[in-house]
């Protein structure tokens, strides 16, 4: 009873002292007391380790806050809290330059891909779908690689460091949550390979869709025109069924990843509790050490089931690469020879040897073709729908690559010339119309680089379309839209044909290049084509037959074979094929008038 108040003393050691004589004197007093009261309700029994532990503690801080000690603390989770932010920021960076570098590269080479890919590509493959695997595919692979990667990279350095936190609270608790980590991976695993025809399937509704909509758009006129608006509703709510049923059966089975990514941590759970309950009752653990080990646990399976949502995603991203690597892998046009070389001074002389060709290998369709076209030869070309007159120009400008035989200007084989100087002799002239998104100025310059403003206005007004355009407001600055509708379809003929005046070619392509203009018109294209096609070697496809009776041959063609050739009134006098279809035409013009 002579021991002193705790708050009077302020020795460190001295209030060690008389604590632990208290306590001692409390056990002394308890041992006096009748036994029933041992087992007072509520009471609290501490361990002489507890008891050790309080004594040296207050021996260390005199029973009183050390804030120097927390003040520390605090300075280290301030500066572990910087540090982690600056991890963040530069992972950030880091993930989003290789990201973006990464897709960059890739579109690059998709790009590139699509130039060197042939022609017949693009005659198979629906446009909008080759957009969406250009847009919506590659995107999706930047998104991924973009968000993706980062949370993976965190949640493995997130998994090692909660691993390494429960070894020093119980190696053998550790390993009970490792041992539901193959669980993790065989489901991942299982319904990652479940979902991945799902999100390729999608994918591939997402190419069609696109490419319904892009033919929809582009032929909107010739729609309302035949009322079939319900008809590509129809289509469009069809496909888009099928892109939704796709996308739900992809999501749905993605979605079960959650649920049992949490049930296998509930196992692990449980089986942490029960243990560490036996073992708080036999004190091998204390009740703090089992509920921060369980509190790691649990934290422990976010990042596990974050990596595990990713693999969905990743499944996804897959379907895109599958649809990008597929474009990428498709067979290219016969490179260039490294010998080929171009032609200095191209005269136009072109020879067609036992030339072989068919789209499909069952259906031939030019078979040993042999032409001889003389240097400055105007050359006509005529025939029924179907005969092989484009095909014929296609071969010549190398679109389509020959089965066998040999097609050659000036002598040289044209497989032996650099398709680019091979072209580079050529201007064309087609039936369809192709203007870009930009000014009139710019679209007839797109003839010859670096062309002038007198070189545009002169080739202009040998096309007849000069007083047109400067009806405009803007004149040869009026912009274009991408469709060019904003003028004429026989107005937008005209811009191409001062186009190819400008290319000033050794070799022209004319492929019915005044279907789409009026009759005045064509009489003035016909004479500055005249004026043109001195000194040049002409290519002119016509199905008006009056519009080629001046052509020194007429090439008349029928299955992929020239059947006939001669002048207009050579073969007129003959009566044969050539003959019977000039004789109907007229015959139809009679009846129309």
């Amino acid at each position: 009873m002579q021991l002193p108040m705790l708050d009077t003393i302020t020795d460190a050691g001295l209030k060690a002292d008389v604590c632990r004589k208290l306590i001692d004197l409390g056990s002394k007093m308890q041992d006096m007391m009748p036994a029933s009261s041992e087992n007072i309700e509520g009471a609290v029994k501490y361990t002489d380790e507890q008891i050790e532990s309080v004594i040296g503690a207050i021996r260390k801080t005199n029973g009183e806050y050390d804030f120097r000690y927390i003040g520390n603390i605090i300075l280290i989770l301030v500066g572990v809290y910087l540090l982690s932010a600056l991890f963040n920021l530069t992972m950030g960076l880091v993930m989003s330059g290789v990201a973006q570098n990464t897709v960059r590269d890739l579109r690059r080479e998709v790009d590139r891909k699509l130039s060197r890919l042939p022609l017949r590509y693009y005659d198979i493959k629906p446009h909008g779908d080759i957009l969406s695997r250009v847009t919506n595919d590659v995107d999706t692979i930047a998104g991924t690689l973009q968000q993706s990667l980062t949370q993976i990279i965190t949640s493995v350095i997130t998994i090692i460091g909660y691993i390494i936190m429960m070894l020093t609270i119980s190696p053998v608790l550790t390993l009970i949550v490792l041992t539901t980590i193959p669980l993790y991976i065989m489901t991942t695993t299982f319904i990652a390979k479940k979902s991945q025809k799902y999100f390729a399937a999608q994918q591939k509704e997402l190419g069609a869709l696109s490419g319904h909509v892009e033919e929809m758009y582009s032929g909107f006129k010739i729609i309302k025109a035949f009322g079939r608006e319900k008809r590509s509703i129809g289509t469009f709510d069809g496909i888009n069924t099928d892109l939704c049923n796709a996308s739900w059966k992809a999501q749905f089975v993605s979605g079960i990843m959650f649920p049992l990514m949490n049930f296998i941590s509930n196992l692990g759970y449980v089986g942490i509790s029960v243990i560490g309950g036996i073992w708080i009752t036999r004190s091998i653990l204390g009740i703090g050490d089992i509920l921060a080990f369980i509190q790691y646990s649990r934290s422990f399976t976010h990042p596990i089931t974050q990596t595990a949502n990713i693999a969905n995603v990743i499944q996804s991203t897959v379907a895109c690469a599958e649809r990008v690597f597929e474009m990428l892998d498709e067979e290219e046009e016969i490179p260039d020879r490294s010998d080929a070389v171009p032609i200095e001074a191209p005269k136009g002389e072109v020879r067609f040897e036992n030339v072989d060709f068919r789209y499909t290998e069952d259906v031939p369709l030019i078979e040993d073709m042999d032409l001889h076209v003389r240097e400055g030869q105007m050359i006509a070309i005529v025939g029924p729908t179907g005969a092989g007159k484009t095909t014929l120009v296609n071969l010549l400008m190398r679109f389509y690559e020959i089965d066998s035989g040999r097609i050659s200007v000036d002598g040289v084989d044209i497989r032996d010339i650099r398709r680019s100087e091979l072209r580079k002799m050529f201007g064309m002239v087609l039936q369809d119309t192709w203007l870009f998104n930009g000014t009139i100025r710019d679209n007839i310059a797109y003839g010859k680089e670096g062309a002038t403003d007198e070189e545009i206005i002169k080739a202009a007004k040998a096309a007849h379309v000069d007083h047109f355009i400067r009806t405009l407001p803007d004149g040869y600055d009026t912009v274009l839209n991408e469709e060019a509708s904003n003028i004429s379809q026989g107005q937008k003929q005209l811009l191409t044909v001062a186009r190819a005046i400008l290319a000033d070619p050794a070799i022209l392509i004319l492929d019915e290049a005044t279907s789409n203009v009026d009759t005045r018109t064509e009489l003035l294209i016909q004479k500055a084509m005249k004026n043109l096609m001195k000194g040049r070697t002409s290519f002119v496809i016509a199905h008006r037959l009056s519009t080629i009776r001046d052509a020194e041959m007429i090439l008349v063609m029928n299955k992929g074979r020239i059947v006939e050739t001669g002048s207009h009134r050579e073969l007129l006098a003959k009566g044969g094929f050539y003959a019977d279809i000039y004789n109907s035409q007229f015959a139809d013009s009679a009846i129309r008038n």
